[in-house]
């Protein structure tokens, strides 16, 4: 194996000291990391595949909930970086009609589907009105990249390296999109949370929901991880670069030295294969870390 620290990007450190409880221990070993296939999206550098070698390590078997960020906030008095703003995005679907009528779509082309709604939070998913009460075990959501580093500090962890997510995604498979293979339903069955219908004005919730569905939900992978793939986007440490995956150690990468966005993986239940089909394993994707919205939350890792 190479060496942990001095093949480390700047700024991260291994953790070993939170509690294991809900984890799953990782045996780590080689596999094959990335995708060619004509699926995928080039221009995310999801290519090309190559061989990663990860040390084990202590994985969420679930993104970090409601009940878990409540107990860190009531521990510390820790405010979300929306709760500073004033705000956070929230699906236009998700809105009362007086919330649309006040509220004016995003300016960014093909995502004129979020809202800018002041008071939203992860106490207040869908702005004022609305709360986590019987969504306790529900992922949060509406947290940055730098909520979820302030969580992880505080429990003893730290947020997956891209490579320690997709290994842990992919749970054992190799080559398909999903860790059960490569229909997305196989047999006809859900296997995870994403847009049924048309995507952005019908959802027929065939696989059960609308919006986010409660952490341990479906079938989990074979390393007993839930929900890897659609329901929420999942944070992780590294810096985000399409070029990464050409340059990257095959020991244990963790990253480039610098950028501006920050990984997220997973897809969520707004993705849909019309426009955006990174619910899979092998997918990548990016936001700026003080970024939030209600499709947005992350798990976390502890070392051995």
């Amino acid at each position: 194996m190479g060496d942990l620290v001095g093949d480390a990007a700047p700024g991260f450190r291994r953790v070993a000291t939170g509690a294991t409880v809900g984890m799953k221990l990782l045996a780590g070993g080689e596999f094959m990391m990335g995708n060619e296939n004509a699926y995928g999206f080039p221009a995310d550098g999801e290519g090309p595949v190559h061989a990663v070698r990860l040390e084990p390590f202590w994985i969420d078997e679930t993104c970090v909930t409601n009940e878990q960020f409540n107990a860190f906030v009531n521990a510390t008095g820790y405010k979300t970086e929306s709760e500073r703003f004033g705000w956070s995005f929230v699906f236009y679907g998700h809105l009362t009609a007086g919330q649309l009528a006040a509220t004016a779509p995003v300016s960014v082309l093909g995502s004129e589907w979020w809202r800018r709604i002041d008071g939203a939070t992860w106490r207040k998913p869908e702005g004022p009105g609305s709360s986590v009460k019987g969504r306790w075990g529900h992922p949060v959501v509406h947290v940055s990249w730098n909520d979820a580093q302030a969580y992880c500090a505080w429990a003893g962890k730290r947020l997956p390296t891209e490579a320690e997510w997709e290994y842990a995604a992919r749970g054992g498979s190799a080559g398909t999109p999903f860790w059960w293979g490569a229909e997305l339903e196989p047999d006809g069955k859900h296997r995870m949370n994403v847009w049924q219908g048309k995507f952005p004005l019908s959802n027929t919730e065939a696989d059960g929901h609308y919006g986010v569905a409660p952490a341990k939900s479906y079938r989990a992978n074979p390393f007993g991880l839930y929900n890897v793939t659609g329901n929420v986007w999942e944070w992780c440490h590294d810096w985000f670069s399409p070029e990464y995956y050409r340059e990257s150690p095959m020991d244990n990468p963790t990253g480039p030295a610098s950028g501006e966005r920050r990984s997220m993986r997973g897809g969520s239940y707004l993705c849909h294969a019309s426009y955006c089909n990174r619910y899979r394993v092998d997918a990548r994707s990016s936001n700026t870390p003080d970024s939030a919205t209600t499709n947005l939350g992350f798990r976390c890792v502890r070392d051995v």
